[in-house]
């Protein structure tokens, strides 16, 4: 297919969470829908992730709740451990699928990622693998869109969910900055301790730590490292180096530090942000996701995120007569929410690294009360 035309097809750059979860919010509502993907490879590398109540709850209208609760691991306690090691307090956050489920549930992202992509192509998506946007034109009520392949496409709609560093969104001429704030957050893959039944975050005299549990025998370990400059370790120190930052936690974390050593897999990445001031869309292209909102992790809500972005632009476009008033509503509908939830997730961030621990619990108990209103 080198070329299409129609009133309702559309084109997604990126077959992540935003990407996969728009598209098949799309195509339910009856659009036809591609998504161009740079990766060749249908397998995502990753750790885990949380999937907060606003997630189930969108991800409940896709029918795709229970599947991920079955596949992840549900939770409804956050426990903060303070820098002596006691228990500082736990968060019962509100369960927005019901009193019998779960109020959250970690995942691992590999996982959920075979769950959104079986569901949308059960939907007629079309997924392209080593395929991403190289140009983009407005031409009347459609978009030309032209691969890397060299082929071209004239859709309706064309949706950039691309990341943080979407190409999709300079093609679209929307620029943004990306926030760097002191810190780089690490993850490793362990076996998941007895006592793990939900999630633990420790404070620490440097750096802030904590354990999600992301399946019955898994859970990743997660480190946030205050006070340095981006930079990259070799592989080789990577373990060494976590297990050394963790020795400064007491309590629970001694009982994880060794599992680190016999983990698969070890990351290190700097805590990025980033949100699109002004419009998000352009003609009949809008971004999604962490191409146009990108919090901190400390709030786990960047998945909620995008998941609802993609049900809620279903809806905006089912509701509006053209596309670019779809988009307009879709953008109004969504900037406040998501500007709330970014600056939020830095005002954390912040407190971390000033090691005021106990001012960022209330915060985060604010952040999810605004996530658990309506999309």
């Amino acid at each position: 297919m080198n070329s299409y035309r129609g009133a309702r097809t559309a084109m997604i750059v990126g077959a992540g969470v935003a990407g996969l979860t728009a598209a098949t919010a799309l195509a339910g509502a009856g659009w036809q829908v591609e998504i161009a993907e740079v990766n060749p490879s249908r397998a995502t590398s990753g750790w885990g992730l949380c999937l907060t109540g606003p997630a189930l709850r969108a991800l409940a209208e896709l029918g795709l709740a229970d599947d991920c609760l079955t596949a992840g691991y549900g939770m409804s306690v956050i426990t903060h451990v303070d820098v002596d090691g006691e228990p500082a307090g736990r968060a019962r956050l509100p369960r927005l699928i019901g009193a019998r489920r779960p109020a959250m549930a970690g995942i691992a992202r590999p996982v959920l990622h075979r769950i959104l992509h079986a569901e949308a192509e059960q939907r007629g998506v079309v997924v392209r693998q080593g395929l991403t946007v190289t140009a983009v034109e407005q031409e009347g009520e459609l978009v030309r869109v032209q691969l890397s392949d060299g082929t071209v496409r004239q859709v309706a709609l064309l949706v950039g969910a691309d990341g943080i560093r979407s190409s999709a969104r300079s093609l679209l001429g929307l620029e943004t900055s990306l926030g760097y704030h002191g810190q780089m957050v690490w993850r490793a893959l362990v076996p998941r301790p007895q006592w793990a039944t939900g999630i633990h975050q420790f404070a620490g005299k440097a750096d802030t730590a904590g354990l999600v549990p992301i399946s019955a025998g898994q859970a990743y370990v997660f480190l946030t490292e205050n006070g340095v400059e981006q930079s990259v370790l070799p592989e080789a120190e990577l373990v060494p180096r976590l297990q050394q930052l963790l020795e400064a936690f007491p309590g629970r974390v001694e009982e994880i530090r060794p599992l680190v050593s016999v983990s698969e897999s070890v990351v290190r990445r700097p805590v990025l942000t980033a949100f699109l001031e002004g419009a998000w869309n352009r003609g009949n292209g809008v971004v999604i996701g962490d191409a146009a909102h990108a919090p901190a992790p400390q709030m786990a809500s960047g998945a909620a995120l995008a998941i609802e972005d993609g049900l809620v632009l279903a809806e905006e476009l089912g509701r509006h007569r053209s596309v670019g008033a779809g988009l307009d509503a879709f953008v109004s509908r969504r900037g406040q929410r998501c500007r709330t939830l970014v600056e939020t997730s830095v005002a954390i961030a912040g407190l971390e690294h000033a090691q005021r621990h106990r001012e960022a619990y209330p915060l985060t108990d604010a952040g999810h009360r605004l996530m658990a209103e309506p999309a």
